[in-house]
């Protein structure tokens, strides 16, 4: 940027114009006074020229002596400095010409009366008076226009000073004051942070044009960082906004997930948390188990939207999906990241409690077990020692003794019997928490029991039922698959694990059998009887009856 016409080139142009004004006027004037200084000399001069004129016609007429001596003084005052000027050539034409008649006429006359001819003279010398009259006028008029310059460049002068400092006056209010004024406001609305101050002139070729260009490129450039100062703090303060919305959801969200035993209550709680907070339409929480998937949800889902879904993972391995449908605006990634991390580590963990209450029930009932074999069991053993020993002792006694001998023999077998399915059924060892594996490790030994088919389907999700319904259920199937393949010489058994349609767990073991003939059990059978109570433990119906192309059907329903 570079400056055109300087603010102090112009006014010390200015201020040395009405100096050079200031001169001209002055000098022109004092020039003109001074020039004029001899006027009245030669104004009296001339007019004396007619005294003298006069006088010398008087003198021929009385025929003085003096004529000489006033010859020389008229010829003195003729060429008198102050008449001698008129010759320069600033002096206006007619007076020059004037005196130079004047002076042509006179030494006509004056030749006249040295010949001796005093009437010549006297019959001239009116004209010749009449010559000087006009001369005196020019001279007259020559100072008066002279005196007419001085005024008229006085005025002039001071009309062009007063001009020029009116211009430099209103040069100063427009290059300089205005300018000026319009920096300051700006400035002091840069001060109060209001970038958008009235447009500075920029188009001003002087020091303050320039200046106007750099506060105007400064103030853009300030406007600039200053918003983009503010949208950098905007973000910062929604990144800690979010960040501490994000902590208070993950921190209830946690509250939740450690609030006593894991069930689906904790993880219904958690997804509506995240649904409140991130106002989504829908939450769900999708858990795939061996061969079926179980799924948790928190709002109304339409079926005109979009879902979107992050995978749940734990040790790389899939362990489901965190799918839900918004409203308006996205959910903030990072949360829903870390919700799905919470909830996979959750899943991870409510897997783990759940096969570790079911390990707590298995070594609870295998301690059973193990107290009756030590206890029960060696009792029933040692009866049965003795009791062989009472039949090699009485062989001979009479046939009543033998028949109440049989009679306390087979009692005994029945108890020593039953007390072996009661152990192997409290030493029933479970190794997985999903219902459907667990299902396959019972019914892996019962398969070798028997030529028949077993079928598996099973529809249950893992979290369907907790630790002690599943031990409980496990125990009905195992029962009931015993009687079909012991009692009904059954050639398939099927086990399904659904839903009811009224949403409830339901296990229905069916077999082709010969069919159950009656619910009463035979005394010292306690089966049926254990399995009912199972049932009404679980908080469901136990319902045993014909199949509907025969053979037996257990059916269990219980609520989730």
């Amino acid at each position: 940027m570079f400056v055109k016409r300087s603010v102090t080139s112009s006014m010390a142009k200015a201020l040395v114009g009405i100096l050079i004004l200031s001169v001209l006027s002055t000098g022109l004037a004092l020039t003109t006074l001074v020039d004029s200084l001899r006027d009245a000399e030669a104004v009296n001069i001339a007019g004396s020229l007619r005294m003298q004129s006069y006088r010398l016609a008087y003198k021929l007429t009385n025929g003085s002596n003096q004529l000489d001596g006033l010859l020389v003084q008229y010829q003195h005052s003729l060429l008198a400095p102050a008449l001698l000027k008129l010759d320069r050539f600033y002096v206006p034409k007619d007076v020059r010409e004037k005196y130079l008649t004047l002076r042509q006429s006179w030494h006509a006359l004056e030749t006249e009366i040295r010949a001796g001819h005093p009437e010549s003279y006297q019959a001239n010398v009116a004209s010749y008076v009449d010559q000087i009259d006009h001369f005196v006028l020019a001279l007259q008029r020559y100072s008066e226009q002279k005196l007419s310059i001085v005024a008229t460049v006085s005025v002039v002068g001071y009309i062009a000073i007063i001009a020029l400092v009116l211009f430099c006056i209103r040069f100063m209010r427009r290059q300089v004051v205005t300018p000026l004024k319009r920096l300051v406001d700006a400035s002091l609305r840069m001060q109060q942070r209001d970038f958008n101050h009235p447009p500075l002139d920029v188009s001003l070729p002087n020091e303050l044009g320039v200046l106007s260009q750099t506060f105007t490129a400064m103030s853009g450039d300030l406007a600039k960082l200053y918003k983009s100062l503010e949208h950098k703090v905007r973000e910062k303060t929604e990144r800690l906004q979010q960040a501490n919305r994000t902590l208070e959801v993950l921190y209830s969200c946690s509250q939740a997930l450690n609030a006593g035993q894991l069930d689906q209550r904790a993880f219904e709680k958690v997804l509506h948390i995240v649904r409140l907070s991130e106002q989504l339409q829908c939450i769900r929480l999708n858990v795939e188990d061996n061969v079926n998937q179980w799924q948790i949800g928190n709002g109304e889902p339409l079926a005109e939207q979009e879902w979107h879904a992050l995978a749940i993972m734990q040790d790389n391995k899939p362990l489901g999906s965190l799918s839900w449908q918004q409203q308006q605006q996205p959910p903030h990634p990072h949360l829903m990241q870390s919700v799905a991390n919470m909830l996979s580590r959750s899943v991870y963990f409510y897997r783990a409690q759940k096969q570790h209450m079911q390990f707590l029930l298995m070594e609870e009932r295998a301690t059973i077990a193990r107290e009756l074999h030590d206890s029960l069991a060696q009792a029933l053993t040692f009866l049965r020692i003795q009791l062989t020993l009472l039949k090699r002792t009485l062989a001979n006694s009479s046939p009543a003794a033998h028949e109440i001998i049989d009679d306390f023999d087979q009692a005994l077998s029945d108890a020593y019997r039953q007390l072996r399915e009661l152990l192997a059924t409290f030493r029933l060892s479970i190794q997985d928490a999903d219902l459907n594996a667990a299902l396959k490790q019972v019914l892996e030994p019962l398969k070798l029991l028997t030529s028949a088919r077993i079928q598996l389907h099973c529809r249950l999700a893992s979290q369907a039922l907790n630790a002690q319904q599943q031990v409980h259920a496990l125990q009905i199937v195992r029962e009931a698959v015993l009687n079909a393949i012991k009692h009904a010489d059954a050639q398939e058994i099927v086990i399904r694990c659904e839903l009811s349609p009224e949403g409830n767990n339901q296990i229905t073991i069916c077999d082709d059998g010969s069919g159950i003939d009656s619910l009463d059990e035979p005394e010292g059978h306690y089966g049926l009887t254990i399995m009912n109570e199972r049932a009404v433990r679980l908080g469901g119906t136990l319902h045993i009856g014909r199949g509907k192309t025969g053979g037996t059907e257990v059916c269990l329903t219980f609520p989730p």
